[in-house]
């Protein structure tokens, strides 16, 4: 829609996310609500929302569970000082987030966001070392087209090339090995090209030398990337990498937590436990900024000592540990539990899957990947083809919109992550949302 002068007043006095103003003024997309599998705008159209508003909404968008949390929460209280203790409400969250996290990975600090929660880990991480006598461990191993957040740290870890030059020079201690989709052209399966840089990863670690590598922070299925799904070895063998390095394995579950990949988290699904996790996203499916550190809890030790000792972790946030966050963040594990919703996600992921591949009858289509109900669709310009097709990609963004439809879309790959409270007609309307749009797309293309 083209904006009123009010509203293009307020645009240009803002930013919206990696999108530049001139285009956004042009053509506004200004929300106005939201309710269960769809958005409306200010002019009263529908939006099916097909990826929770960026891989958040893990519920929908005012959940009845959700909203009556909040409530109740916020007639008690919606703030506790943080430099002098804790809600009663935060400590049900570590409790309830412990209860569901894999191995002994049940160590929780609540925070904002998933950037928050990268943050912090890497933080954690460096701190852990230097108080169990290896102080010379400060290094992160992390991937190219990874993406770990918007703040310095999780952006030095990141691999999202022009978005991290604008800031340059990055942290130092922060180096890049390629995902296994860089090399996939380059072997005969799939399977050796998981192993290649899989093993990729302990070379780094052995040539930087160990003692000074503190972490492998990687995505178990990457979204910058075009939802890189590796294979199951290809964790198994960085697990043990780490492990005989004694390097800190850290998963970024920011996006593939809470049941998208058909467990509550990815490293379930993939069969690995790493050293700690981050949480943000679907742990609030949207309703407030929520994410979450998860460490072993053995990993507490050497931050407990005597207050002369001064060990504590370094670090905290206003916001960190919110009683109105822990809330929901309790209200929604409960219902993902309760209603066995990553169950779900991996029968519905089947279905979405299958409708996802017909549309390899555009002939556009190079490979359907992911896990559960988090799915991409790689563009190219011949079915199962190394050329991308970036032009349909742009096209694409804009088509979807126009056919009511909200994912993510990539030059060369678009994704796809429904609620949880989907069904599966929600999901053939969706799957002919898209196909609707990537008809038009191609038309514009071909025009």
């Amino acid at each position: 829609m083209k904006p009123n002068e009010r509203q293009e007043r307020l645009l240009r006095r803002t930013f919206i996310d990696f999108l530049q103003n001139s285009e956004v003024i042009e053509d506004a997309l200004i929300f106005e609500r939201a309710k269960g599998l769809y958005y409306w705008d200010v002019q009263g159209k529908r939006y099916f929302d097909a990826i929770g508003g960026i891989f958040a909404a893990s519920l929908g968008h005012g959940h009845p569970r959700v909203m009556e949390a909040m409530r109740t929460q916020m007639e008690r209280m919606t703030f506790a000082p943080p430099l002098h203790g804790i809600s009663d409400v935060a400590l049900d969250f570590i409790e309830k987030l412990g209860s569901v996290t894999p191995g002994n990975l049940n160590y929780v600090k609540a925070f904002s966001g998933g950037s928050e929660a990268n943050e912090a880990a890497m933080k954690f991480t460096r701190q852990y070392w230097r108080q169990t006598g290896h102080p010379g461990k400060y290094k992160f191993i992390s991937r190219y087209y990874g993406y770990h957040g918007g703040t310095f740290g999780g952006m030095a870890a990141s691999g999202t090339g022009t978005r991290k030059t604008k800031f340059e020079p990055q942290l130092p201690g922060f180096l890049k090995v390629f995902p296994p989709t860089f090399y996939r052209d380059r072997f005969a399966t799939w399977e050796e090209a998981n192993r290649f840089a899989a093993h990729a990863v302990e070379d780094v670690i052995v040539a930087e030398d160990p003692s000074t590598v503190a972490g492998v922070l990687v995505e178990p299925i990457g979204n910058t990337g075009g939802i890189i799904t590796p294979t199951e070895e290809y964790f198994r063998i960085i697990r043990d990498a780490c492990t005989r390095h004694d390097v800190m394995l850290i998963f970024d579950e920011v996006i593939t937590g809470f049941g998208k990949t058909g467990n509550m988290f990815a490293a379930q699904t993939f069969g690995v436990t790493p050293d700690m996790m981050c949480c943000g996203k679907g742990l609030s499916t949207g309703a407030v900024p929520m994410g979450a550190m998860v460490a072993r809890e053995d990993m507490a030790g050497p931050f407990f000592g005597p207050v002369e000792s001064d060990v504590q972790f370094a670090h905290g946030h206003t916001f960190a540990g919110n009683p109105l966050a822990c809330a929901v963040g309790c209200a929604v594990i409960d219902e993902m539990v309760e209603k066995r919703l990553p169950e779900k996600a991996r029968r519905l992921g089947e279905y979405l899957a299958a409708r996802l591949e017909k549309l390899k009858r555009y002939g556009v289509v190079r490979e359907v990947r992911g896990r559960g109900i988090l799915r991409g669709v790689e563009l190219a310009k011949e079915n199962n083809a190394r050329e991308p097709f970036p032009a349909l990609g742009r096209a694409l963004k804009k088509t979807a919109v126009a056919n009511g439809l909200i994912m993510r879309v990539d030059p060369t790959w678009f994704a796809v992550a429904p609620a949880l409270i989907s069904e599966e007609a929600d999901i053939d309307e969706m799957c002919d949302l898209i196909e609707q749009a990537l008809e038009a797309a191609l038309a514009v293309c071909k025009g």
